[in-house]
């Protein structure tokens, strides 16, 4: 059995560079030859195949039931055919037939070869499924193999014969990569293809920044340190929030490293991001404030219903509050998961002296939305009803509506749109009486010195003043 020496051999060598065990070595085998004789003897053929692990011989015999009339010729023999044999076989008798190498064609042998290749790739897919289904988030290394069509595939240096690519979308646009050169990435998600099992690494994810801050800082590793929340745009800032479970440990101490030697090592392997660093807190108003870092923020009101932060800073604290194209507003709203509406002293003060009329101070000294349902505004029921069926159900639906428009109205007869019509022009004119009275408030100054800063109005000394005089001098005209 020469031919089956070389074909164990053969098998074995594979079976090596693709890290299989003996066990899976002869499964292999076994199933290969199965499929050889398949296409000798039939789709239902049923053998025993023994393999001598010393000489790497194969004995194999195909077991054949002995019946009156064959219907299965793969699985069945007739009782004339058996008795040629032995004249003992009965019907129900199993005959076993012996097998040589030599009866293998072209055929048998290609049907061995692929079923042996299927089997190996289908192991190496089950492999690579089971390995890396939970290590998604974790930091991957590997050398870049090719650029296709936008996407980077990658030839990882653990598991080489996994298909690993980063797409464009999770690529840095800041990056160029070329064939050979050593990579890092995050492994964000298994996918399944009909070819099998594919990694999808990123670059772009904030997950990629927080595994990178694992690998630098022991704290994190051993969680001691825990990234809260993070926030990207890829290329351009990073905002992370970091607690401690160790009161002596400070956490963002602990990120930024000895003379920022941990915070650089990742500032360098995303190619000059530039990363913010800030103390996690429950509570959303301070989380609000540090995450707006670094502006200092004077005042914060938060609306918990709606998930909003109201962020008010001084005049020259504004623009580093905004960022380069709002970014750092932005960043900080996805970091602590709230809308922030960010005001300069300025505009929160000339806004609340414009909602005075419709609006009163909240509990830390803010106005409410000069917006308010229509059933506030004391309508008949009738006017009411048809403005509501109308789809109008908040005073700005209608302050701009003019009297044709209002006799197009449904069920709103002449009297409602005079009523209507009454309505906002008195509130118009009451508002217009309001703003002429703003100038004359504002020459009131909000400094202690009132004989030095008698010229000054009180938008311009909020500007200049620090933020607890800003946040005194918010309370101070809500209050009027």
């Amino acid at each position: 059995m020469t031919n089956a020496g070389q074909i164990v051999a053969a098998i074995r060598e594979m079976a090596a560079t693709k890290n299989l065990s003996p066990e899976e070595m002869n499964e292999l085998i076994k199933e290969g030859i199965t499929a050889g004789l398949a296409r000798i003897f039939g789709p239902n053929v049923r053998p025993e195949i023994e393999i001598d692990e010393a000489s790497g011989e194969i004995d194999m015999v195909v077991l054949k039931r002995v019946v009156e009339e064959v219907e299965d010729p793969s699985a069945e023999i007739s009782l004339e055919k058996a008795q040629w044999d032995d004249p003992t076989f009965e019907v129900g008798d199993v005959m076993e037939i012996p097998v040589d190498f030599s009866e293998f064609g072209w055929n048998a042998v290609t049907a061995v070869k692929q079923r042996i290749i299927q089997l190996v790739r289908e192991g190496e897919r089950d492999r690579i499924r089971d390995e890396f289904q939970d290590r998604v988030g974790e930091l991957l290394s590997g050398e870049v193999q090719q650029n296709e069509r936008g996407k980077i595939v990658v030839m990882l240096n653990l598991a080489r014969d996994a298909d690993a690519i980063i797409p464009w979308k999770d690529q840095n646009p800041r990056e160029r990569f070329r064939q050979g050169d050593p990579i890092r990435a995050v492994l964000k998600k298994v996918d399944e293809t009909p070819k099998g099992p594919r990694l999808i690494l990123s670059r772009a994810d904030p997950l990629f920044v927080e595994s990178l801050f694992r690998l630098e800082v022991p704290e994190i590793y051993q969680g001691i340190v825990e990234i809260k929340a993070r926030a990207r745009e890829v290329g351009g800032r990073t905002k992370i929030a970091v607690s401690s479970r160790d009161e002596s440990i400070d956490p963002v101490g602990a990120c930024v490293g000895l003379k920022g030697s941990r915070v650089q090592a990742v500032v360098s392997e995303l190619g000059g991001e530039r990363i913010d660093i800030v103390p996690w807190h429950p509570d959303p108003e301070i989380f609000a404030r540090r995450a707006l870092a670094p502006a200092r923020v004077s005042k914060v009101i938060s609306d918990p219903e709606r998930m909003v932060v109201t962020a008010i800073v001084d005049e020259d604290q504004l623009s580093l509050a905004i960022g380069r194209n709002g970014q750092n507003v932005r960043l900080a709203s996805q970091l602590i998961g709230w809308q922030i509406d960010l005001y300069g002293s300025r505009e929160w003060l000339e806004r609340g002296a414009d909602q005075a009329l419709f609006g009163s101070g909240g509990d830390d000294g803010g106005m409410e939305t000069s917006d308010f349902p229509l059933d506030e505004l004391g309508l008949e029921d009738p006017t009411l009803a048809a403005l509501t069926t109308a789809g109008y159900s908040t005073f700005l639906d209608i302050i701009d509506l003019d009297r044709p428009d209002l006799e197009k109205i449904e069920g709103l007869d002449e009297g409602g749109v005079d009523e209507v019509m009454e309505t906002i022009e008195e509130l118009t004119v009451e508002e217009e009486i309001l703003e002429e009275a703003v100038p004359a408030e504002e020459e009131a100054p909000l400094a202690e010195d009132v004989a030095e800063e008698a010229t000054e109005s009180a938008e311009v000394e909020a500007t200049e003043a620090e933020p607890a005089q800003v946040e005194e001098a918010v309370e101070e005209e809500s209050r009027k």
